[in-house]
């Protein structure tokens, strides 16, 4: 969902894919025998409550920490991504994949 959400929106890219496009490439990625996608488990409220800590969550930031939550729930500790809003969730290892820095 986080990809449609950017893929598509107008204001990230001067030309965003169609909806149709962006969920043309998810059903690609899905259909890979190495990828599965994941989702929230049982007491997501309480792994999301472990994750926010202390940080106020609203807005924006919504959707980031309910990547977080899942990401968490899965054992998942190291995200690359360029979206600094993931540094304020403690839980993660958050990497830039085009640092240059070793």
């Amino acid at each position: 969902m986080s990809y449609l959400r950017i893929a598509t929106h107008p204001g990230i890219f001067s030309a965003p894919l169609s909806p149709r496009e962006a969920a043309g490439n998810v059903r690609a990625l899905l259909s890979l025998p190495h990828v599965r996608a994941v989702s929230e488990r049982d007491d997501f409220m309480a792994a999301y409550a472990r994750v926010v800590g202390d940080v106020t969550v609203r807005g924006n930031l919504v959707p980031d920490a309910h990547v977080a939550t899942i990401l968490f729930q899965h054992g998942v500790r190291t995200l690359y991504t360029r979206d600094a809003d993931f540094l304020k969730f403690p839980v993660l290892d958050v990497r830039d994949p085009f640092s240059t820095r070793g």
